[in-house]
């Protein structure tokens, strides 16, 4: 699972465009921190790191990792590999993850520690208890195994610490949503499968799925998804909401509003801006460039676009964008934004079939005014 960046401006796409041909697949950090654990622990209990070191992931598959630092010391020892998240856009990509394991006394356990550059959970509604090291259950059983195989082939009870570190992660962290989860002192250790696929949707709906977790776990009764930031800071001074009430919706809005629909708040906002909201209003709930289109047919059928002079038509159909067809009906004194967030606020209610979740629907311009408010 790659870490997903804060939601870009809605003015100007931030993000890497897909390449052509043949993607590289990667590694999740709890990949690697299992790697890293049970090298370093190969190495506590018989005094050599394996290098290259060979995991089992979830799904079966049998990486080898090479290290890029270890450290054997008196009832100590640590290894550390460089992440390789492929060919994916991930913040994490280059980022040394580190492990440093030791004995505890008998009866102790596997004692899992935030090391420097790992947060620390300080809200309700995430997977992993407020006051644990921010590294998800996967990652943590894949350690387990690691740890528990080798201790039973040396006679010895499973009573270790073990402790991931990644420099630098704090900073890194700022470029996630770690901070608005209530993640505190740098990165999550994330990975459902171990492995990163290229350009994957699901690290991000995955994060708007945990901000819904940690927003009703708070009691918040009132959530925003916005496309971009411009959207959101208007959409938040509008309402006034706190910043744990942000989903980073992004494109996402069928990840919004599919999990809402089973772990309902009782008032969501959506806002974005005049293209996006348009494909929202058309029906499509990922409104990436990539995966749905503004159809300017769409606007003709408009009610108010029907009885349209036929040159005025013929322009809106050979428009560039949807933002140049906003400005030829604004010329006209028509008012397109009214109708299109009405008809996004339409599909969002169809998208929640019925579940106890009151929508209101917010268009901002790209100097972040709210020029349309559905209800």
């Amino acid at each position: 699972m790659s870490t997903p960046a804060p939601p870009i401006d809605d003015t100007a796409s931030a993000t890497r465009q897909r390449p052509e041909g043949v993607l590289r697949t990667g590694w999740t950090t709890g990949a690697c921190a299992t790697a890293a654990t049970k090298a370093a622990l190969t190495a506590l209990l018989t005094g050599s790191f394996p290098d290259p070191v060979t995991i089992t992931l979830p799904r079966g598959q049998t990486p080898a990792f090479a290290l890029c630092h270890e450290a054997l010391d008196d009832g100590l020892a640590e290894a550390a590999i460089v992440k390789d998240a492929g060919d994916d856009p991930d913040v994490t990509h280059g980022a040394t993850i580190s492990v440093r394991v030791r004995q505890l006394p008998a009866a102790s356990g596997i004692r899992f520690v935030a090391g420097d550059g790992v947060g620390t959970v300080t809200k309700a509604g995430l997977p992993i208890a407020v006051g644990e090291a921010a590294i998800n259950p996967v990652p943590r059983a894949m350690m387990t195994a690691e740890i528990e195989a080798l201790c039973a082939e040396h006679g010895l009870a499973a009573d270790i610490e073990v402790t991931v570190s990644v420099p630098d992660g704090a900073s890194i962290a700022q470029k996630t949503w770690n901070p608005r989860l209530g993640i505190v002192g740098g990165l999550s250790i994330l990975g459902t499968t171990g492995v990163v696929h290229p350009f994957s949707c699901s690290a991000w709906i995955h994060s708007i799925h945990r901000g819904i977790d940690v927003a009703r776990a708070e009691g918040l009764s009132h959530v925003l998804g916005a496309t971009g930031s411009t959207s959101e800071k208007a959409a938040q001074a509008f309402h006034r909401l706190p910043d744990g009430a942000l989903l980073d919706m992004g494109d996402f809005a069928g990840g919004l509003l599919k999990y809402l629909r089973v772990h309902p708040v009782p008032q969501l906002t959506i806002a974005g801006g005049f293209a996006k909201l348009t494909k929202l209003a058309q029906g499509a709930l990922d409104l990436h460039s990539a995966r749905s289109q503004v159809d300017f047919d769409f606007f003709l059928n408009l009610p108010a676009c029907r009885d349209l002079a036929q040159p005025v038509k013929a322009r809106i159909k050979a428009a560039n964008t949807a933002l140049e067809v906003l400005e030829i009906t604004r010329g006209l004194g028509i008012d397109l934004a009214g109708p299109i967030a009405a008809l996004a606020r339409e599909t969002a209610l169809a998208t929640l079939r019925g579940a106890p979740v009151n929508v209101d629907v917010l268009l901002v311009d790209r100097k972040g005014a709210i020029i349309a408010h559905a209800v």
